[in-house]
């Protein structure tokens, strides 16, 4: 299926409903094709787990009082 970037604009819940059945969805920008939208393969979603940045800042001393540190961060402007 073809759609404009004004249909993804204004009828983007028909175009959620065409991938929801399986379609792929091609979007156009001035007739030159731009992005496609596909459906999730939702077992790769429940295999991938964790990210892996996800806790980085966990051990960070600094970063306990997240208030206080964006101040600190922000003090020089």
């Amino acid at each position: 299926m073809n759609a404009t970037a004004k249909d993804l604009r204004t009828h983007s819940k028909k175009l959620f409903e065409a991938v929801d059945r399986g379609e792929e969805v091609v979007i156009t920008h001035r007739g030159k094709p731009r992005a496609r939208l596909v459906p999730l393969d939702r077992g790769d979603e429940q295999e991938q787990g964790t990210p892996e940045l996800f806790g980085v800042w966990r051990d960070n001393e600094e970063a306990k009082d997240v208030g206080a540190y964006v101040r600190g961060l922000r003090r020089g402007r």
